[in-house]
């Protein structure tokens, strides 16, 4: 599904001789490979404060955590995405607000949103899923309407561009209050182990942050604020001071493998094939994602095994339907879209180093399938 080794050898010179000179100097935990990536991705994203920390999971709860979220406070979050996202609200004893999504580009539904809300509504968390960009004008407009907090969990969309109604154009993740991302190895800006971090414009909400991430320490053994332990260590810091220089290129060439398996799928009525918009820089293909109808999804993802081209379903089982979630508030009829992606999606490979000769080979074999 990603070729990591591929992408290391282009830039191996460079991320051998960064961790050499980390682990030479020794300066493993906060050391200042970490307070450069810091520097370097708050202008990338055009944010004033980049909080790194262990990983994104760690990122949603700390972000959380610093917005001073109480047990019983409802978080409106989508029904149709991974599990941290609302892990971590049931982590805080937070009330999750599960909700259906958009059927074109599988981002939280508005409408939906609207009738979710009620006066213990506290947060509004839209992932940018498989990195396009939620409707973020329209969500923002309701945090306001209703005095909520917007996190957003950017852990699939970092280098997205999301152009506001008046046409400026703004990094995702530093849209709402606060936004949180994962370094996962596979993620568009990945690192070899664990990473993430938190964004944020508030001055006060930083601060608070960076106590939290440290243990709730602003000076040693002074301890004031609740904490945890969550640090990106510095070898981590420098695959990514590596890899964030080809940050866009990598998007780039995502984005251009989307357009061709697209164009590939574009006459075939039973595959219906992401959203791409004009400039596609609002969507980085985190995933390519695809749904296929009158079809056996299951049968097609084992066909493709079978030919040596990996694939996955992202996700299989709806949140509201995982035994960890369940609640009886929630209705197999609040989720008609969720429930039908679940049994149509299906993810291709996709990262930086595809070729032509290789998405022609996906292409050709999956159009077989669905049309015997």
């Amino acid at each position: 599904m990603v070729d990591l080794k591929g992408q290391y050898l282009k830039i191996k010179e460079r991320v051998d001789a960064s961790i050499l000179e980390v682990v030479e100097s020794s300066a493993f935990i906060n050391g200042p490979e970490v307070h450069a990536f810091q520097k370097e991705l708050e202008d990338y994203l055009g944010v004033k404060h980049v909080i790194p920390c262990a990983n994104g999971t760690d990122a949603l709860q700390i972000a959380m955590m610093g917005l001073g979220l109480e047990p019983g406070d409802e978080v409106i979050t989508a029904d149709f995405t991974f599990a941290a996202t609302v892990e971590v609200i049931a982590l805080l004893r937070l009330t999750p607000v599960l909700v259906d999504v958009d059927p074109v580009n599988f981002n939280i539904d508005i409408e939906a949103i609207k009738n979710a809300i009620t006066p213990k509504t506290k947060a509004i968390v839209p992932v940018h899923l498989f990195g396009m960009a939620a409707d973020m004008d329209a969500i923002m407009d309701l945090a306001k309407e209703h005095n909520l907090y917007v996190i957003e969990d950017n852990a699939q969309g970092i280098g997205s561009d999301y152009t506001s109604r008046n046409g400026q154009k703004i990094k995702t993740g530093g849209i709402g209050d606060v936004g949180t991302t994962s370094f996962f190895p596979s993620k568009n800006l990945g690192c070899y182990g664990d990473g993430g971090a938190i964004f944020t414009n508030d001055d006060g909400l930083a601060h608070t942050i960076r106590g939290i991430v440290n243990h709730g320490m602003y000076k040693r053994y002074h301890h004031d604020v609740v904490g945890v332990n969550s640090r990106l260590d510095s070898i981590q810091a420098t695959v990514l001071r590596a890899k964030l220089p080809h940050l866009d290129s990598y998007n780039s060439a995502r984005r251009d493998a989307a357009r061709k398996y697209s164009k590939a799928f574009s006459t075939h009525e039973k595959i219906i094939t992401p959203t791409i918009c004009d400039s596609c820089d609002c969507h980085v293909f985190h995933q390519y994602t695809l749904r296929v109808k009158d079809t056996d999804r299951d049968a097609l993802a084992a066909h493709l095994n079978a030919q040596g081209i990996p694939c996955g379903v992202y996700y299989p089982i709806p949140l509201h339907s995982q035994k960890a979630y369940a609640d009886e508030r929630y209705n197999e009829e609040d989720f008609p879209v969720t429930n039908q992606l679940a049994k149509d999606v299906i993810s291709l490979p996709m990262h930086t180093e595809l070729d032509d000769d290789q998405i022609d080979f996906i292409t050709q074999t999956l159009i077989d399938f669905v049309n015997k």
